[in-house]
């Protein structure tokens, strides 16, 4: 039953008069009229005996109007709860994340959490993703969007979001890096590399690098954080690593690409970190929670 039409019903149920329900709820008497008949139309019976301007309730009136007091006092309380609970919850939420992830995934995570707690602060520091887990670990943020390792410490909570694949990028423009790889048979241990200084993605493509038995790598530059792989590659001075989300969102994105190659390098699991002694703080609780529901 529409709120709205028990709240009209209910005014008028006391008012007994159309055009003081109708002026309170700004609406016509034509238009009131109409969503008493709906409403007499849903129960299957008469709720008025009326006139033009007046009305009198029937026994199955008086039965609708003590519902709709019911009704129409619980979802007041319900109001007021939840008014409440939003106002407890004040103070800062400390978020860490890379650049990318601020503007690709953070928006999403938080959007259903600032609707129920408008008066909570969000405190935002950006950085390398490989960064992220030693930000919750010394507690200088309370949360952090993460790149799972292969192996998890069991002092964190973690929270799936989603995979990210990875991929070996190369620059699209006429540099020696392109001679290299245009060669019929490529040296892979003299192509310039550029790694992240730690992390997931250095780690995995050491890894691929062993397993293809390449050699040992010409490392040209060891850098923090994925956008800056991107450019680097993007300017001519190497290969790299890099997630596909950063890749695309990346300004210099026409100037690199893929290389078509069966790497074999697990995606990234990526997903929102907490510290375990930590998840049940209540603005830690509350984000865990209205990530979860915009999940389910």
């Amino acid at each position: 039953m529409d709120t709205k039409a028990l709240a009209m019903f209910h005014h008028l149920a006391k008012q007994l008069h159309f055009g003081k329900t109708a002026e309170q709820f700004y609406v016509s008497p034509s238009t009131l009229s109409r969503t008493i008949t709906r409403l007499e139309e849903e129960l299957g019976c008469q709720l008025l005996i009326r006139d033009n301007r007046t009305a009198k309730l029937t026994p199955a009136g008086e039965q609708l109007k003590h519902y709709a007091e019911q009704q129409l006092e619980q979802l007041s309380l319900l109001k007021l709860s939840l008014n409440q609970q939003q106002a407890q919850l004040t103070g800062q939420l400390h978020i860490y994340c890379s650049v990318t992830a601020a503007y690709s995934h953070l928006p999403k995570l938080i959007d259903s959490f600032r609707q129920q707690h408008p008066l909570v602060e969000l405190m935002l520091t950006t950085g390398d993703a490989a960064g992220a887990l030693p930000q919750v670990q010394q507690q200088h943020v309370d949360i952090a969007i993460a790149a799972m390792p292969e192996n998890l410490s069991s002092s964190y909570h973690f929270h799936h979001i989603e995979q990210v694949p990875l991929n070996i990028i190369a620059p699209t423009m006429a540099c020696h890096v392109q001679q290299q790889l245009q060669a019929k048979m490529i040296n892979w241990s003299e192509i310039p590399v550029i790694l992240p200084e730690h992390g997931s993605a250095r780690t995995r493509f050491e890894k691929w690098l062993r397993s293809m038995q390449f050699g040992k790598p010409n490392i040209y530059a060891t850098v923090s954080g994925h956008e800056a792989i991107v450019s680097m590659v993007a300017l001519g001075c190497g290969i790299g690593i890099a997630p596909q989300v950063v890749v695309d969102l990346s300004p210099v994105k026409d100037r690199v690409y893929a290389l078509d190659i069966e790497h074999g390098i697990k995606p990234f699991d990526l997903g929102v970190c907490c510290l375990n002694i930590r998840k049940e703080q209540p603005l830690v609780k509350a984000f865990l929670q209205s990530i979860s529901h915009s999940a389910a």
